[in-house]
């Protein structure tokens, strides 16, 4: 139940039991079961208006897919299963380089030298 385990659970129920006294526990469990039921209701209520507000076309869409761990999941991840029949280390190459000349540094308080056609 929401991530809980046992002994959180007995210590809301009595934090619950202190705050609100035995007489008012159960009723305000009541109205928060209502709440949680009715916000569930809107949520559903919510996602199927989007569904058909987008159309056929969006029928498989899961609002869940914009979270963008599952985004990124779904459309950079899944596409690591089709690299089986790939090699697993690429084949590298030697790369040479070509040698350049020093870059001469320039000295403190010293300007770059200014070309008027550059600008």
């Amino acid at each position: 139940m929401f991530g809980l385990n046992i002994w959180e659970v007995v210590a809301l129920a009595v934090i619950g039991l202190l705050v609100f006294g035995p007489d008012k526990l159960p009723q305000v469990a009541r109205q928060a079961g209502q709440g949680l039921r009715s916000l569930r209701r809107m949520a559903t209520s919510a996602r199927d208006d989007l569904r058909t507000g987008l159309g056929p076309e969006f029928q498989n869409f899961d609002p869940t897919d914009l979270n963008p761990k599952n985004f990124v999941r779904k459309h950079l991840l899944d596409d690591l299963d089709d690299w089986d029949d790939k090699p697993k280390q690429p084949v590298l190459e030697p790369v040479s380089y070509p040698v350049t000349d020093p870059v001469d540094e320039l000295g403190y308080g010293e300007l770059p030298p200014y070309d008027a056609e550059a600008t």
